[in-house]
């Protein structure tokens, strides 16, 4: 007769469960640190907890998807780091009092920032999670940005009078553009860096460095319009950038739908529609008289109807032609 203790294989067996419990315990508690180590930077920390609880959601290595591109750059970087070249210390902490409200806003609005570059900052709308707000998501941080940079300028002038110095302002330029990219991890083997790469993201370049020409703080693209079509905005023009051969409608992104819903808004919006039709109907008089009065509704695009006021007096020098259909060729970035 044979007698079996039925302790040992159930303690056996119990042990083997709890091991291969721990292991996956374990196994998931590493890809979720993996997960948070990787997005902590570059997302909000609520969007981090997200991935870091099913990174299903997540697909690296590369993939198509629909986004918001937007790219903010500090203008007159040149003239600022020259006030500050004795004390480098003091244009670092400039700076990163800069960056630092710029980052949140793009956090808080469901944005992933892509790298800093200098002064500069690349962030991304609708990756790595699915974000069917992005552009508008996108636009509401541009706009809140240029809030966020108002009351720094206001703390940094009090903090020059107080010192007997003399303030500037910083100003920052941006441009968004919305469309198909690839977004994943790009690099190298040594180093890489969850990043989007496309012709969507050189527009969204491209269009920030436009904004000085027009003399507006921040350009979207037509199809970011398109898809954030309830916010203050205006046609600028119809443009080649540089580097590329199609044209793009661009436009200025004046403020939020409180603002679009205003009468004073529609009608300046309807005003400054008419001067874009006179000019490209080549009725120069018109074009100048109506940008006159744009100018005067809204003194701070002032340097936009300049613009168009000494374009057009070139064009009466040199008139385009009655083909011309009203494309600009930008000859800078």
């Amino acid at each position: 007769m044979w007698l079996f203790d039925p302790v040992f294989p159930a303690a056996a067996s119990l042990a083997i469960y709890l091991s291969g419990s721990l292991i996956g315990y374990l196994r998931t508690e590493a890809e979720r640190k993996q997960v948070r180590g990787a997005f902590s930077q570059y997302l909000s920390p609520d969007l981090v907890e997200r991935l870091a609880r099913d990174p299903s959601l997540l697909r690296l290595g590369g993939e198509t998807r629909n986004l918001t591109l937007m790219f903010c750059d500090v203008r007159g970087f040149t003239s600022i780091s020259e006030r500050f070249k004795a004390d480098p210390q003091r244009l670092t902490q400039l700076i990163n009092r800069l960056l630092t409200p710029m980052t949140e806003v793009v956090l808080e609005r469901r944005g992933t920032i892509d790298k800093y570059m200098g002064d500069c900052i690349m962030a991304f709308w609708n990756a790595p999670l699915d974000n069917p707000a992005h552009a508008v998501d996108a636009c509401a941080s541009a706009l809140a940005i240029q809030s966020c940079l108002a009351d720094l300028n206001a703390e940094l002038a009090r903090e020059a009078l107080a010192a007997g110095e003399k303030h500037q302002d910083l100003a920052v330029a941006i441009g968004i553009n919305t469309g198909d990219c690839v977004v994943g991890n790009m690099g190298s083997r040594q180093r890489f860096d969850y990043s989007a790469l496309g012709d969507t993201v050189n527009l969204a370049s491209r269009l920030e460095g436009q904004s000085r020409a027009y003399g507006v703080d921040i350009v979207v693209g037509s199809s970011t319009r398109a898809a954030a079509g309830g916010l203050a905005a205006i046609e600028l023009d119809l443009i080649v950038v540089k580097g590329k051969s199609e044209p793009e409608r661009i436009h200025a992104l004046l403020g939020g739908e409180d603002e679009a819903r205003t009468p004073a808004f529609r009608d300046f919006a309807a005003l400054h529609d008419r001067m874009l039709a006179a000019y490209r109907g080549q009725a120069w008089d018109e074009a100048v008289e109506i940008s006159a009065r744009c100018a005067a509704a809204r003194p701070t695009l002032s340097a936009l109807y300049a613009m168009y006021e000494k374009r057009i007096a070139q064009y009466r020098a040199e008139p385009p032609g009655s083909d011309w259909d009203g494309v600009f060729v930008a000859r800078s970035k």
